[in-house]
């Protein structure tokens, strides 16, 4: 799949119209066309909604544009690492792995603090589901791993971790025509449609004291569920059901009222995000870095005189 159709795609849904989406790519509008429709093809569904002018894109649409986003940017990092690590052949890649939710938003911030404090060092990212992140530390395909506080180890696995950061997991879901959430759990009677973590997302774990403690889990009927949170935050804005996903996620959606926070106030999840590495698979370079880590973190606990 040419990842250029991605970005016709992009135009398309910042336009709202084929002509211009197409001046934009310097192509004819029939030319445009059959790149959009050769990328649904691809696909397999149709991603633009052309009964409706302007145009937009449907959920698939979207959900695949934001993919191929990640995807594309994801190339394009790798692609600058890999011609900068060949520039200095002497200098060792750090190689991170994390969580999804944890490597869209959190992790390029934090990596920019850990830099501007620590110096640069060039470095990668793999982001996958939580166990296969484990199995790569454990084999020593990553250096780290960056996940949710109850990220659990393989067993006979030597495993260091450190807090490097915190989130919360909060109910969102598409608002009404006045702003409010558009899924209430104040109607008796009425289970709330509820997009979950799948199985293969440790992360839905930590909703389940919430959920045994509020006594959720008879109000809420699970209508699709899924590993990313992305993938859920694609289906709250769409008005599908309510997700509780991480603040550092759907933050912007919140800020710009795309989606609303629902639910109780105290229905919120806090986190600490660790980072974590194999003792036994270690260099010079990932042990400077965790020292690094360790005294900043020490500083950061000592009491103000």
């Amino acid at each position: 799949m040419d990842l250029l159709l991605i970005r016709d795609l992009e135009r398309l849904r910042q336009t709202g119209n084929f002509s211009q989406a197409a001046a934009l790519g310097n192509l004819s509008q029939p030319a445009f066309s059959r790149r959009i429709k050769a990328l649904e093809a691809w696909v397999g569904v149709t991603l633009v909604d052309r009964s409706r002018q302007p145009v937009r894109l449907t959920e698939a649409g979207a959900q695949i544009l934001e993919a191929g986003l990640q995807a594309s940017a994801r190339i394009e990092q790798e692609r600058s690492q890999i011609l900068e690590a060949q520039s200095l052949p002497d200098k060792y890649v750090v190689t991170f792995a994390a969580q999804h939710s944890i490597g869209w938003r959190f992790y390029p911030a934090w990596l920019q603090g850990l830099e501007d404090a620590y110096g640069p060092i060039l470095s990668r990212l793999r982001a996958d589901d939580l166990p296969n992140c484990m199995r790569d530390l454990k084999n020593g395909s990553v250096d780290f791993v960056i996940a949710y506080q109850r990220a659990d180890a393989p067993r006979g696995m030597c495993v260091d971790s450190i807090a490097i950061g915190d989130d919360q997991l909060i109910p969102v879901c598409k608002p009404d025509a006045e702003g409010l959430p558009l899924f209430r759990f104040d109607t008796p009677g009425v289970k709330m449609p509820y997009l979950r973590f799948g199985d293969a997302a440790p992360i839905g774990a930590h909703l389940e004291p919430l959920f045994l403690d509020k006594l959720l889990s008879r109000r809420l009927q699970t209508v699709y569920e899924n590993s990313m949170a992305g993938a859920l935050r694609i289906r709250a804005r769409a008005g599908d059901g309510v997700a509780w996903l991480p603040r550092s996620l759907v933050a912007p959606d919140v800020d710009s009222g795309i989606l609303v926070q629902a639910g109780e106030p105290d229905w919120i999840v806090d986190l600490s995000i660790r980072l974590f590495r194999n003792t036994e698979r270690s260099n010079r370079t990932t042990r400077s870095i965790w020292s690094f880590l360790e005294v900043r973190q020490s500083v950061s606990l000592l009491p103000e005189a």
